[in-house]
């Protein structure tokens, strides 16, 4: 019988600007977590408006609302892991580990987030294939759907990347995973935020001003604390690999 143990990761030269990439990025993000329970309160608003609160309606209100639970879940995670601080997950005697809680809540509620946001996209390319008549120009709705798909899959694993980092913030694989899907996450955020403010003719209703601020701004805010945030991971403390003990 032996045991093994990793010896614990070299510590990286302290970044002077770590802690005011890191400030900015939570301010920027706890922003963005406040406008999306801003915009379920737009939604059921805007739908109650123009006739009635349909199921529709509570769904885009519902993922919104969910979305903001996600986010509000995943900064609290972001703001101990910048600071290199593992956030354990066995189940430990006495109170949970600071930020434990947030963690599992996060892990629990994100792959309901996706399961929607597909369900959504899904429903939208079944009703685009069935739709004969539709007179949408066929490359703007095949960007539109590759896009939307593509940026739901980005965020899952932006979610579940800094899930797994949140256990051993000085693990360097799941550091640059996180830091590639945050930048991917960035520039679909962008194209996102061009198909919500611009409509495809003949396919998506020509929105109000209201509704192209609301949701321009809202796109804006998403693109800047992800880019914010992935300039914290870049910044932030390495910390000490936990160790790891194996029987042989």
């Amino acid at each position: 019988m032996a045991d093994e143990m990793k010896a614990p990761a070299p510590k990286s030269a302290p970044n002077a600007d770590a802690p005011r990439w890191r400030s900015l990025a939570l301010a920027a993000l706890w922003v963005q977590v406040a406008s999306l329970f801003g915009l379920v309160a737009y939604v059921l608003w805007r739908g109650n408006a123009a006739g009635g609160l349909d199921e529709l309606v509570w769904l885009s209100a519902f993922d919104s609302f969910l979305a903001a639970l996600v986010m509000w879940w995943w900064t609290a995670t972001f703001a101990r892991v910048t600071l290199g601080q593992a956030i354990p997950t066995e189940p430990l005697p006495g109170p949970d580990a600071p930020g434990s809680g947030q963690l599992r809540a996060l892990r629990a509620t994100f792959p309901w987030l996706t399961a929607l946001r597909l369900s959504l996209w899904f429903l939208t390319v079944l009703g685009v294939m069935n739709e004969s008549s539709l007179e949408a120009n066929p490359v703007a709705l095949t960007a539109l759907l590759t896009v939307w798909g593509a940026a739901i899959f980005a965020s899952n694993a932006m979610y579940g990347s800094l899930a797994r980092l949140a256990t051993n913030p000085a693990e360097a694989i799941d550091r640059e995973r996180l830091l590639g899907w945050l930048n991917l996450s960035a520039a679909l955020g962008v194209a996102m935020t061009v198909f919500n403010v611009v409509p495809i003719a003949g396919f998506s209703t020509i929105p109000t001003l209201t509704s192209q601020l609301v949701y321009g701004l809202g796109g804006v805010l998403d693109v800047v604390a992800t880019l914010l945030a992935f300039r914290a991971v870049q910044t932030m403390p390495a910390g000490t690999a936990t160790a790891r003990q194996t029987a042989g």
